[in-house]
């Protein structure tokens, strides 16, 4: 061990100072959090003073359970595991890692004395992406140490390149949703905010999921006529043909989102979201969406329809096997969020996002509608008055339901 010491001096005492000892504060940025776990002190110290000595902060554990915990409160970027260790060896540490999906990604380096096959195909079966046999060479560390975190932190961007994709891609939909109908785009706020809550509250893994499906699943709709939606889905009284149209829109939603990738769960939701039948208990996620979806359209239309939000959930508990109870029971204490609004007649400059058409917006000459009534205007939607109101003329000023308290700028002059 001594003559290991040793070389982690001469290996490091020619490399210049690292990133956490250039600063004479000490207060570098490290350039990456490493959690070492081994039950034998002097390996711990070992391998805390060679990576930190590389510029890493380290965080040293003597067993299992305890990194577990300390990974669970602050993510680490790596680890390096034994496997020989009491109360719970290396193995199970890993395969509790990879069975949380906020720990999952984390990459494990498994480093033991154990040299047979079965030991380093059970490393790898447990979720580990390298094994060093011990003794180790602290270089040969060192590299698979880089290039284990150079592979994470290129996945960690590509992730978030994807999910900054995927949100554009998403609110161009729901904008799309938003300018074609204005009951559509309220509809979805209300029952995002429900299934949010509920995912929540039952700790569903990957909520983002279940947010999406709710902002998209009245994406369909845009197809129908806006009466139709309204006389479908808030007033109950469609006709058949009405009724036939509004039934279809799930199948639209899901050709829509279907070849999104990473969306293939949210479409099946969408697409599952009228079936009749309840498969919560099936654990399986599209058919838990669709019942979300399901669940929170049919008090989101009770609502609408003046009945007290937790009057309508006790309504649908008293039809068994329709509506899962742990959804109903999740929403207890929950209501609709209420905003309260004032009537502002304003210029297009001074037109917010969150503010209600109270009237059509149409154009001076020829009365060509740019905006309907009722639309919940977005930065893209204002563009679109503003400039049409640059270059053909808008009737102004426009009358609008703004949030109480929002913002008006006074300096532009209400056209008269």
């Amino acid at each position: 061990m001594e003559e290991l010491r040793r070389l982690v001096e001469t290996t490091t005492a020619g490399a210049g100072p690292s990133p956490a000892q250039a600063s004479p504060t000490g207060n570098a940025q490290p350039k990456s959090d490493i959690m070492v776990v081994d039950d034998q002190p002097a390996n711990l110290q070992l391998l805390e003073e060679l990576l930190t000595q590389q510029g890493h902060a380290v965080r040293s554990f003597p067993r299992g359970r305890l990194a577990l915990d300390a990974a669970s409160r602050n993510l680490p970027d790596l680890i390096l595991l034994d496997i020989n260790m009491p109360e719970m060896d290396g193995f199970e540490v890993c395969q509790r890692l990879k069975a949380d999906d906020k720990l999952s990604p984390i990459p494990v380096l498994f480093l033991s004395a154990l040299s047979e096959t079965r030991d380093k195909v059970n490393a790898f079966r447990a979720g580990g992406v390298d094994y060093i046999t011990k003794p180790f060479q602290l270089e040969e560390v060192r590299a698979r140490v880089e290039i284990h975190l150079e592979v994470y932190r290129s996945r960690r961007v590509e992730r978030d390149l994807l999910e900054r994709t995927l949100n554009g891609a998403v609110k161009t939909l729901a904008d799309l949703a938003h300018l074609t109908s204005p009951s559509l785009s309220e509809r979805s706020g209300a029952l995002r905010s429900m299934v949010v809550h509920m995912a929540a509250q039952l700790r569903l893994p990957d909520p983002w999921q279940y947010e999406l499906a709710a902002t998209l699943c009245l994406i369909g709709c845009i197809t129908l006529p806006s009466d139709a939606f309204e006389h479908a889905y808030v007033a109950n009284k469609a006709s058949a043909e009405e009724l036939k149209m509004y039934l279809a829109h799930p199948d639209v939603g899901f050709r829509l989102l279907a070849r999104i990738p990473r969306l293939e769960n949210v479409a099946e939701m969408i697409r599952l979201q009228q079936a009749e039948t309840s498969n919560w208990a099936n654990n399986n996620a599209a058919e838990r969406g669709a019942c979300l979806l399901k669940t929170a359209q049919e008090l989101d239309r009770r609502t609408l329809r003046g009945i007290p939000f937790q009057t309508a959930c006790d309504q649908l508990r008293a039809t068994p096997g329709k509506y899962p109870t742990v959804l109903l029971d999740s929403l207890k204490g929950y209501s609709p969020s209420r905003i309260h609004f004032e009537v502002k007649r304003l210029p297009s400059a001074q037109l917010s996002p969150g503010m209600i058409l109270e009237d059509d917006v149409v154009t001076e000459a020829g009365g060509l509608t740019v905006i309907s009534k009722g639309t919940t205007l977005t930065v893209t939607l204002i563009e679109r008055v503003q400039n049409f109101a640059r270059t053909r003329g808008v009737r102004e000023p426009i009358q609008v339901r703004a949030p109480q308290g929002s913002y008006v700028d006074e300096s532009q002059p209400v056209p008269s």
